[in-house]
Formats: structure tokens, C-alpha cells, sequence
């Protein structure tokens, strides 16, 4: 059970296991067929990522709405919100590496929530991703983090079917993919429902092909702690 406290210190939660094991082989063999090259995309991709096209596949949309993770996106946007974009993400041997970075939110801190769900086991040698707890509410008294400085990141690892939800405001990062190893994983993004209008800009360059009309209430969903 996730404590609502621990949830807004440190700005994330990992759900071990939240996506039931029969799954997993159908999740591996979507997101293989939607990969898609660079030049396949609205915007070009990183040429050390595998990207996939997987947004309208009723197996992806089921991960998507796995109630523990509305639940855990609920909390932390704390208004009516619903799900903006869906994609699947491979770092590639000798790639993955990204410097620790926000996404940011838009509107006010905290309207906008992802969730990284991995199809297959992760940690230090396939890429996983590295975050810092606590870092996406700074005191105002707090000199700011140095992105280039690690001192503070933890580096997660784990087994397929884990799921990591966020504040879009806590530094996080993929790490270098040293082995090789597969380390599929779909990227979630969950907005508040006041930006929708913008959403609706922006979704072509997304490559948002699913529906996205439904909208999710953070009370419909039991969260603990």
C-alpha cells in the first residue's frame, strides 16, 4: 500500500508487480510490432532509442487505466484529469543515457503526472531510470539542484510489470543501456482536465492517434496510507 505522505515527499511511487504477469508476453510482442523508425514519427526520435506506435491497443489502454495507477495519478494532480499520451520507449545498446531533467508542468506544479510501466526486468545494466526523491517541490529557501551533479539520484531496477508514477517536476533520467539487454517500457502521461484545450494543439505532433475524451476523477479510485 502506498502512503499518501511518502507519496508528495518525495514525489513518486514504484508499484511492484502492478501489471498481472499473463500479460506481459502480449504487452512484449505490441510494442515490437509498433516500433516505428525516426523518420516514421510527427518529430524526429533519438536515433539510440527504439520507438513504438502503441497508444490504440486495448492491451496498452488496460495498462494504462490499471486502477492502483489512477489512483497514484489522482493523488498527485488532485483534480479531474485524463489520459494524454501513451508511447513505447527502448534504449538501445551503448544509448539511454539522458542528464537528469523535469518535464515540467504546465499550468501549476503538479497538473501533470506519467508513469513509466516495464515490460521487461530493469536496473543498472539495461538503462533503468534514475530519479531524485524529493525534488520536485524545493523549499524556496533551497539553492538550486545541479542536474549534472548525482550525489542524490537513486537508480531504480526491478521486474517486468513494475510501474513508476511521477510528478512531471521530479528530476529523473534513463541511464546508458550497457549490455544490451531488452528494456521495453511504455511512457504514460496523465494531464489535468483544464488542459485539454492545449492537448488538442499538440496532439498531432505527439502522434496521439487514441481517444482521449474520457475523463478520470481522483475520488473514483481507494488510495491508502
Amino acid at each position: 500500500m502506498i502512503d499518501r505522505q511518502q507519496l508528495h515527499r518525495d514525489g513518486y511511487a514504484l508499484l511492484r508487480r502492478a501489471i498481472p504477469a499473463e500479460w506481459l508476453e502480449d504487452l512484449r510482442a505490441v510494442f515490437d510490432a509498433g516500433v516505428r523508425p525516426s523518420d516514421q514519427w510527427p518529430v524526429p526520435r533519438g536515433m539510440d532509442w527504439r520507438y513504438s506506435m502503441l497508444d490504440d491497443d486495448v492491451n496498452v489502454q488496460a495498462v494504462c487505466r490499471l486502477p492502483q495507477v489512477l489512483a497514484v495519478v489522482g493523488e498527485l494532480i488532485a483534480e479531474r484529469f485524463f489520459l494524454s499520451q501513451v508511447e513505447g520507449r527502448e534504449p538501445l545498446i551503448g544509448g539511454g543515457h539522458q542528464p537528469l531533467h523535469r518535464d515540467l508542468s504546465a499550468q501549476r506544479p503538479g497538473d501533470i503526472a506519467i508513469a513509466l510501466a516495464f515490460f521487461d526486468d530493469y536496473g543498472p545494466q539495461n538503462g533503468a531510470t534514475r530519479i531524485v526523491p524529493g525534488s520536485h517541490r524545493p523549499e524556496a529557501d533551497e539553492a538550486p539542484l545541479d542536474v549534472h551533479h548525482e550525489s542524490r539520484s537513486v537508480q531504480l531496477s526491478g521486474h517486468a510489470g513494475d510501474i513508476l508514477v511521477l510528478d512531471v517536476d521530479l528530476l529523473h533520467a534513463g541511464s546508458l543501456n550497457v549490455i544490451g539487454a531488452r528494456r521495453r517500457s511504455i511512457l504514460i502521461s496523465y494531464f489535468s482536465e483544464p488542459l485539454y484545450a492545449s492537448h488538442l494543439e499538440t496532439m498531432k505532433l505527439r502522434n496521439v492517434r487514441m481517444d482521449t475524451s474520457e475523463r478520470f476523477e481522483p475520488l473514483d479510485f481507494a488510495f491508502g496510507g
